[in-house]
């Protein structure tokens, strides 16, 4: 009994159905063809909600009327019903994205813009910092800091960091040639990467540390090395205009 609720859960996340239209259409599928009476009487579903259901399951697609008397029903192939589910959510996904997209050009988000302007005057700034334990909490954050640059994007990595940082910096080299974004790699050497971020600046430097700044106003040193576990690995992030742009230009006076 608990077998089958479990399996009727799980198909209700799949397939996005209620339990109801779940248990009707695994009825039908184990009859193949019936009425809605006898769907009824197999699934358990009340007879007052079985023609609703299996309304709402027609709509969907995952089922089909045969007229006659009595109206009986057939089961759409499982698998042609997964492809529709999927095609469904790719759909809803894009236009999601995109009336999201839109939201950017609507006065509400510029006058949020223009609350959090104000309001972040009144943090002091030397609180504005935190650290991010587990390497796959890192990497989230960087890729979150990545896809909010505007102009300038500088990368410093050793050469334990290199692959990893390659990896995470290989996605968004398209979109930061499109926005005309500056970004620079300082690192040891590698034709691999050379290869792979056509777009990126990439200075040979051997690097002792390894850190992530973008538009001069955050920052983010990875502070544990490779041997480190990744679940114990730590970075610490810090938002402050004035300090990045002190370290940035320390870094490249170094360099001269």
């Amino acid at each position: 009994m608990h077998q089958e609720k479990q399996f009727l859960q799980e198909l209700r996340k799949y397939f996005r159905l209620n339990i109801y239209e779940v248990k009707i259409w695994t009825a039908l599928l184990s009859r193949g063809m019936a009425s809605a009476g006898e769907l009824a009487d197999i699934s358990g579903v009340p007879r007052s909600r079985c023609y609703d259901v299996l309304e709402s399951l027609e709509k969907k697609g995952f089922i089909i009327m045969k007229i006659g008397k009595p109206i009986k029903y057939l089961a759409v192939h499982p698998e042609a019903i997964l492809e529709r589910v999927k095609k469904n959510i790719k759909e809803e996904s894009e236009e999601l994205a995109q009336q999201i997209e839109k939201v950017k050009e609507t006065e509400e988000f510029k006058e949020l813009e223009l609350l959090q302007k104000s309001g972040i005057q009144h943090v002091d700034i030397s609180s504005i910092s935190k650290s991010i334990v587990g390497r796959t909490s890192i990497n989230r954050f960087v890729k979150d800091m990545l896809s909010k640059a505007k102009s300038k994007v500088v990368v410093v990595t050793t050469k334990e960091h290199l692959t990893r940082i390659t990896k995470l910096l290989k996605g968004f080299m398209p979109g930061f040639a499109k926005k005309e974004i500056k970004a620079r790699l300082y690192s040891p050497y590698s034709e691999d990467v050379a290869k792979k971020l056509r777009n990126l600046e990439q200075v040979e430097f051997n690097a002792n540390t390894a850190f992530i700044i973008v538009d001069s106003n955050e920052m983010l040193f990875l502070v544990s090395n490779q041997i480190v576990s990744p679940e114990y690995e730590v970075a610490i992030w810090i938002n402050s205009p004035f300090f990045v742009n002190s370290v940035n230009v320390l870094f490249e006076e170094s360099l001269k």
